[in-house]
Order: C-alpha cells, then sequence, then structure tokens
C-alpha cells in the first residue's frame, strides 16, 4: 500500500511539471502569432510580453520547489540558449520559503550528530533564514561558543532526485527537435544541473568550501569567513561560526557605527578580484544578503553553497587573453578564446570578431564608465543568445558575481570603480617572470617587427598570388561585412515571411476542420504548425539580437 501511495506521489509529480511545460510551450507557440497582439506586433509589444512569460515562469518554479528554484538559478546562467530578457527575471529569483517545524530541525539534529548533539545547550526555535533547501538556527555549546547550525529540510533528497530524473527526461524529448535543439546540447545543460544541485545536498561539500574559503584569506584582517565545526556538521547539518554584522546595505547603520563606507567597498572589490586572480575560487553568490560588515569594519562573508571556479584551462590563458585585449589584437584575443575552449572553433569567425571589436572599444575607452562590468554582463547576455559562443558557466558567474559586486561597491560609495581597483591585479598578468622586463612593450616591439617583416615580402607574395590567380589556381572571395549582414537579415526575413504564411494556412485550416463533422481534427493542423511557431520564434531572437548588435556598434561610432 505504502509502494502505490509513493509511485502515485511520483506519478502526479511529474504530471505537474509536465503541465507546466506544456503549457510554456503553448505560450511560445501563441507568442508567434501577429493576431495575437491586438494592439500592433513590434519589437517593443514583443519585449513586454517576453517579460511578462519569464515573471510566469519564475513564479512557476518557486511553486515547483527547491529543485527547479536551483535549475531556474542556474538556467539564468545560460545566456547562450534563452533570450536575456528571460535571464534578467530567473537572475531575481528568490528562495525564500516558510520555515518547517522547530520540533523537526531538534529531531535531525540528534539523528545526525548523535552524542554530539550534547554539546548544544540552547538553540532558537525562531530560525534566521529559511529556504527551499535548509534554514539556519542559532545556537550556544557547552564551551559557551556562539554558533549557527544550518538544518537541511526532511525528505529534499527524496523529490530533488524525481525532479531531476524528470528534469532529464524533459530534456531528452526537446533534443530529438531539431528546431529546439539545434546548436544546444539540453541533454548536456540537464546532466551539469544534475551534478550541480546534487552536489549542494551535500552539505560536507559546503563545509570544504568554507574551510578552503577561509584559507584564502587567513592572513588578511579586513576580511572575516566563519570557521567550520567539523565534530557538528555531516551531510545533512552544517555548524558554522556565528559572526553577526551590519548588512552592507544598511548604509545609515554602517555610518552611525563610524564605518567608511567607500573604504568598505574597496575592501570587498580587492577580496574579490584576489579570489578570481590569485586563488582561482570565487564566492559565486555576494549579494547583500550574503554580504555584512563587522564592528571593526571587517567585511563577513556568508553562505558558501555556491561557488565558483576558474579552470586551469582559463587561468592559463588569461595573462594572454588580457594582453590581446589591452593591445586590442582581436585576432589575437579571438585565438586566445578559441585555445580556451570559450568559442567553437568551426563558427564563422567575422561576426565574432566584429562582437569583440565592439565590447574592446566599449571597455576600454577612457573615461572608463563606472558601471562597466554590469554593461558588459549585460551586452554579454543580450549578444550570446543565438550567436555561436559556448560559454562555460563558470564564465557567467564571474561577470554575474562581478556585476553584483559592483552595485553593491556604487551603493556604498557613489564614485566607486571597479576597473580602478583592478589595475594593481590585472598589470602583473601582463609581465614575464622577469621584473625588469616589460611584457607589454616587448609584445608592441615583436608585432611592430612582425609587421616589418610581413612588409618585405609582400611584393613577392602578391606577385605569385596574381599569377595564381591568372592560372585559375587560386579563386579569390570577396566579401562585404555590410552587404553580408544585410544579405542575412534579407534572407532570415524572408524565412519569417514564409513561416507566418505557412502557420497563417494552418490556422486557417484548423478553423475549417473545427466546423466540420469531425471537429476533432482540427488538432491536427496545430500540432503540424508547431514546430514552424518554434522556427518563427527562434528567427525573431535572431533578427532581434542582430539589431541590438547593429544599434550598439552604431552607438559607439557616433560617440
Amino acid at each position: 500500500m505504502i509502494f502505490l501511495v509513493g509511485q502515485f506521489q511520483k506519478l502526479g509529480r511529474a504530471l505537474r511539471i509536465w503541465k507546466t511545460l506544456l503549457i510554456l510551450l503553448f505560450f511560445l507557440w501563441f507568442d508567434s502569432r501577429k493576431w495575437t497582439y491586438l494592439k500592433g506586433f513590434n519589437e517593443k509589444r514583443i519585449e513586454r510580453r517576453q517579460i511578462s512569460r519569464a515573471k510566469w515562469l519564475t513564479k512557476e518554479l518557486v511553486e515547483l520547489g527547491s529543485a527547479f528554484i536551483k535549475l531556474g538559478q542556474l538556467l539564468s546562467a545560460r545566456a547562450d540558449v534563452i533570450p536575456s530578457s528571460w535571464v534578467n527575471e530567473l537572475t531575481s529569483l528568490q528562495d525564500r520559503v516558510p520555515p518547517f517545524d522547530f520540533k523537526k530541525v531538534k529531531e535531525i539534529l540528534l539523528i545526525e550528530l548523535g552524542v554530539s548533539y550534547e554539546q548544544i545547550i540552547n538553540i532558537d526555535s525562531i530560525p534566521l533564514g529559511s529556504a527551499s533547501l535548509a534554514q539556519v538556527h542559532k545556537a550556544k555549546l557547552i564551551n559557551g561558543e556562539n554558533v549557527i547550525f544550518k538544518v537541511q529540510r526532511p525528505g529534499i533528497e527524496k523529490f530533488f532526485r524525481l525532479d531531476l530524473d524528470v528534469m532529464n527526461q524533459v530534456a531528452k524529448i526537446v533534443q530529438r527537435n531539431q528546431s529546439l535543439s539545434q546548436g544546444k546540447d539540453w541533454i548536456g545543460i540537464a546532466k551539469e544541473c544534475k551534478r550541480v544541485l546534487l552536489r549542494e545536498l551535500d552539505f560536507r561539500i559546503e563545509a570544504q568550501y568554507a574551510a578552503r574559503f577561509k584559507q584564502q584569506f587567513l592572513d588578511d584582517s579586513e576580511i572575516l569567513i566563519p570557521s567550520v565545526f567539523w565534530d557538528l556538521s555531516s551531510s545533512k547539518v552544517l555548524c558554522l561560526e556565528y559572526l553577526p554584522g551590519i548588512k552592507i546595505n544598511d548604509i545609515t547603520t554602517l555610518k552611525n557605527n563610524g564605518i567608511d563606507t567607500s573604504l568598505i567597498a574597496k575592501i570587498g572589490a580587492t577580496s574579490y578580484l584576489k579570489q578570481l586572480v590569485k586563488y582561482g575560487f570565487f564566492h559565486a553568490d555576494p549579494h547583500p544578503g550574503n554580504l555584512a560588515v563587522s564592528q571593526d569594519g571587517s567585511l563577513i562573508y556568508y553562505d558558501f553553497g555556491m561557488m565558483g571556479f576558474v579552470s586551469e584551462r582559463i587561468r592559463g590563458r588569461l595573462n594572454s587573453m588580457i594582453k590581446a585585449a589591452a593591445l586590442r589584437d582581436v585576432s589575437g584575443l579571438v585565438k586566445e578564446l578559441q585555445i580556451a575552449g570559450l568559442l567553437e572553433t568551426d563558427i564563422e569567425i567575422g561576426p565574432v570578431r566584429r562582437l569583440i571589436r565592439i565590447m574592446l572599444n566599449e571597455a576600454l575607452t577612457p573615461p572608463f564608465n563606472s558601471q562597466i562590468i554590469e554593461k558588459l554582463s549585460g551586452d554579454l547576455s543580450e549578444l550570446a543568445f543565438g550567436k555561436p559562443f559556448r560559454i562555460p558557466i563558470e564564465l557567467i558567474f564571474i561577470f554575474r558575481a562581478l556585476s553584483t559586486f559592483e552595485g553593491v561597491g556604487r551603493y556604498l560609495d557613489p564614485k566607486f570603480n571597479l576597473i580602478a581597483i583592478a589595475k594593481p591585479f590585472l598589470l602583473p598578468l601582463m609581465t614575464t617572470n622577469n621584473p625588469n622586463s616589460n611584457d607589454l612593450l616587448n609584445e608592441l616591439g615583436r608585432q611592430v617587427t612582425e609587421i616589418g617583416t610581413k612588409a618585405v615580402g609582400l611584393p613577392k607574395r602578391l606577385d605569385e598570388n596574381l599569377e595564381r590567380l591568372e592560372q585559375g589556381d587560386l579563386q579569390l572571395q570577396v566579401r562585404m561585412g555590410e552587404s553580408d549582414r544585410q544579405l542575412r537579415r534579407m534572407i532570415n526575413a524572408q524565412q519569417t515571411l514564409g513561416n507566418s504564411v505557412l502557420l497563417g494556412s494552418l490556422a486557417i485550416s484548423s478553423a475549417l476542420l473545427a466546423s466540420t463533422n469531425r471537429p476533432f481534427l482540427f488538432f491536427i493542423p496545430m500540432i503540424l504548425g508547431f514546430p514552424i511557431a518554434i522556427s518563427w520564434i527562434k528567427l525573431k531572437f535572431k533578427m532581434r539580437s542582430e539589431t541590438r548588435l547593429d544599434n550598439f556598434q552604431g552607438r559607439r561610432s557616433s560617440n
């Protein structure tokens, strides 16, 4: 009987998830039809509706629970597979739910800690915070130390695994649809989500992250990270040192306590750059709820469930990327990005070069914008969708973390500029191991020498190529960038028009069938029109993204 109840619960859960997916697919189809826009069909109205759909999806993910809240947070880092309007909404996904019964908290602590539970002499019944995965309670130990216990919600692992299995089934079905899976590895994304989410269920991993993070700042008195109490921690319980502080966005209280907010902004930015450049291990969720300031003006980090890693592959190419960016060597930077695995090797490089040139001009042209990271992060999110980028989730987390911290820094100090603070960290990456040599100047000299060498051999090479061209051994291909772009736009517009005609025809067919003596047949044209509608949506996003890029380049040219 218990087995049957469990199977019915699983079936009900799966049906609830599939219902949400089918409604989402219907919305995508519905939004692709021009006649559904009663006040006229234009980009602005499409954008508004997309934002509305993203809000609906965010609400649905919250109602579906823990695994889907985490899924939404992970998808918000995939600007290469979902539109920027959806990314922006999912980024703000809040993970707050009502607390579970305090009796359950005590039961879990007793089961998980065993005899070590006797070290607790008092624990607050009201939690300091409650999320879909766990809740946090303050406690006092027998030795007088104040600690916090992060306690996992009961039975959460069973629901997590069920939800992840359904996600995997959805990914396999979506992957079979060529229009939805083109250029996207949904099965790979589902596997990555499963790996990350199951890792978050094991609090021993978070304890290791917290300990490693603390180790990085042992010699830095301006940064505080709570210590881990290993004998009071398990896979479902995490015990950390209690470090009280003033919320970093509570400027009034900070100033009343004589704390220099501009100094706090600088301390935070410096610590973040150390995490990225020096250690390659960083806090991936630095929102104000996870940051506080102690009474003596030190910055406190909380919550180590979401940490990021800068891979050795990227770190190994970082100095070369920075040199290429500093020299505005677009081709060199593209090559480095390909070597690091951030760009596909078999794509058309022309549009990518154009995009990177625009972004370099935006980032490296003085005066530097105080919101440059936030702007570049937004540009990357919007321009990456539908483009030939393969963006590692770690890189998106870096941009997002820096962007979030940039916003916190500006809130603390209106004159805050992350680029200015970053200079001491970036300059060493441009130099060799020999402190007496300037590698950036050497690189400039090398390029001048290389240009001179090529110039000397240019007449001979030109003569050889002209001779080959006359003999028919060489084909000359002339490409004009603007004509190329116009041609692509015309092709996309033509395909969109063709899809619109087909969809209109199928809609008429559906209406005619509905009026016959077999009205149920109206569903056949709708099924046939579904992949066409998806193709139409993708083309509209592609055209919108290209328009956004052209506008972006136009703004740079006018400046």
